[in-house]
């Protein structure tokens, strides 16, 4: 079998905008210099401690808590008034259908969010029965601690040459080198692809449409070689 493993925010969904507003909302009303659009893009993916305590230049856990709660507030609230800001990105889900419907193929999650919010997700698009593996912060370290990857693989029953990480981030990429996993990068997200490149991406593709076949080339290429 083989175990795709996919990130959320900036892979399967675009959350940038809305991300990127919580974030200065939530330190302006801490008094602090709200960070700018590409501030917050660049710590999407880690733990949202982890993401705070970077974007604040602070280890104050105090502080940090404080953020973390105000922000999961903000974004909860907006869900309530901003509905349809959490769509899924183009051909994402028709690749979705496709790997789940082949018989080698299982599919997990990845993913800085909370494992509410990774529920919250799926239940809205449907995607709900797609993956039998879900990784978070919530029982994990951050990334790119290879942490998610190795519980994915465990509960799978799956080994690294047998595994794929799906990301659009440094984070992602430098997990799956460090869990020993292929790692596709995809260029639609929040890093640059020069950037997941020089993290060890195997390979790089420009839309949802070149997903599979990006998988099958990384994967039977070990199955391919003479013992």
């Amino acid at each position: 079998m083989k175990l795709v493993v996919f990130d959320m925010d900036g892979t399967l969904i675009d959350t940038q905008a809305l991300i990127a507003e919580h974030m200065a909302t939530t330190f302006a009303g801490r008094g602090l210099d709200a960070p700018s659009p590409a501030q917050s893009r660049r710590v999407i993916g880690l733990s949202l401690p982890q993401a705070m305590a970077r974007l604040a230049h602070s280890d104050d856990e105090v502080l940090v808590g404080q953020l973390v709660e105000d922000y999961r507030a903000h974004y909860r609230a907006s869900l309530v008034t901003e509905a349809n800001r959490e769509g899924l990105f183009p051909g994402a889900l028709d690749a979705l259908n496709a790997l789940r419907a082949r018989p080698d193929m299982l599919l997990g999650i990845a993913t800085g969010k909370g494992l509410a919010g990774v529920h919250r997700i799926l239940a809205l698009h449907g995607l709900g029965d797609h993956f039998v593996t879900l990784q978070t912060p919530d029982h994990n370290p951050s990334k790119p601690h290879p942490g998610m990857l190795e519980t994915a693989m465990r509960e799978t029953g799956a080994t690294p040459a047998e595994t794929v990480m799906i990301g659009d981030t440094t984070f992602d990429i430098e997990m799956g080198v460090a869990a020993g996993c292929k790692s596709v990068g995809v260029t639609w997200g929040y890093h640059e692809p020069r950037e997941l490149i020089a993290a060890g991406a195997t390979t790089m593709i420009d839309r949802y449409d070149q997903l599979a076949g990006a998988i099958d080339q990384l994967l039977d290429q070990d199955h391919a070689r003479p013992a």
